[in-house]
């Protein structure tokens, strides 16, 4: 059975080293909302959907829907005109206005850190966890200036840290940034060449050739 174009979500593109749904796919790959992506280590990915791409570092685990990302765990690198979102324990981080914003989002050992990179972002703090959540128990907002960044605790249960410059290694380096010349935490030594076709492969035509 073929996909219909309106069936298509977005497209993880990578060079191998990524699970969907835990389940190995190859370097182009069509992702369906409540899809499960995890990157093994060396092996950052990309989704391009319209209006917003996200890049993965490497050992991160996401979950893809259709206006935002849930992170888990590790980083992604959001260039977005569409205000499109990240959540992360029971933060929310949303462009302040629709205009061509990137920033990145980053959860290790339980502390989420945001960098905006590109204009202003907002980080909503909700009263519990946000993964599979949609209805928050009580909400928090700060706006994270371009140029800065600000940590908060996974969990919410403290205050956000002094707001700081972002750190010169963050995923702006990844190799989809900046190629081999990044040295930053999502292994920017890694050099990735994205030489993708026009059309995404499907679950049902994995060879491209169907």
């Amino acid at each position: 059975m073929s996909l219909a174009a309106d069936d298509v979500a977005a497209t993880l593109h990578s060079n191998g080293g990524v699970l969907v749904n835990k389940n190995s796919v190859p370097p182009s790959w069509t992702l369906f909302p409540g899809d499960l992506v995890e990157t093994q280590s060396g092996f950052p990915a990309r989704i391009q959907i319209d209006g917003s791409i996200v890049d993965i570092g490497p050992e991160s685990v996401i979950e893809f829907r259709p206006d935002e990302i849930v992170l888990e765990h590790g980083s992604v690198f959001v260039s977005t005109a569409r205000a499109f979102k990240v959540r992360s324990g029971c933060v929310v981080v949303i462009p302040v206005i629709r205009e061509w914003t990137e920033y990145d989002v980053r959860n290790t050992d339980g502390k989420v850190t945001v960098s905006a990179r590109k204009k202003d972002v907002n980080i909503n703090s909700e009263g519990k966890r946000a993964i599979r959540t949609t209805r928050p128990d009580s909400s928090q907002r700060v706006t994270v200036r371009e140029g800065t960044e600000q940590s908060r605790e996974e969990k919410c249960g403290g205050g956000y840290l002094k707001s700081s410059p972002p750190a010169t290694d963050g995923i702006m380096n990844s190799p989809y940034a900046v190629g081999a010349a990044g040295a930053g935490v999502l292994g920017g030594t890694l050099c990735i060449v994205l030489c993708f076709d026009d059309e995404p492969l499907s679950r049902s035509c994995p060879s491209g050739k169907c």
